[in-house]
């Protein structure tokens, strides 16, 4: 898999700030993303959330629709 430079902006969303983002989007207009470990995914997860463990991100990056915006949590 090669991996291009698509020039989409990447930003770091504080708890508060990603909240209001989602509050004024629809569900088709952004994929919510859980990259944590199996075990903390089955411990608890936002319902509607895709799930790709962070290591297998390259892997897997086919599987998430590039004309919406990803919204991934999170990155301890």
């Amino acid at each position: 898999m090669e991996i291009t430079n698509t020039n989409k902006k990447i930003e770091s969303l504080s708890v508060e700030k990603a909240k209001e983002w989602v509050s004024g989007k629809k569900g088709a207009e952004f994929v919510l993303l859980d990259v944590r470990q199996p075990e903390e995914y089955k411990t608890g997860h936002i319902p509607g959330a895709i799930f790709i463990p962070l290591p297998d991100l390259i892997g897997r990056v086919g599987e998430l629709d590039p004309a919406k915006a990803v919204l991934a949590y999170p990155f301890r």
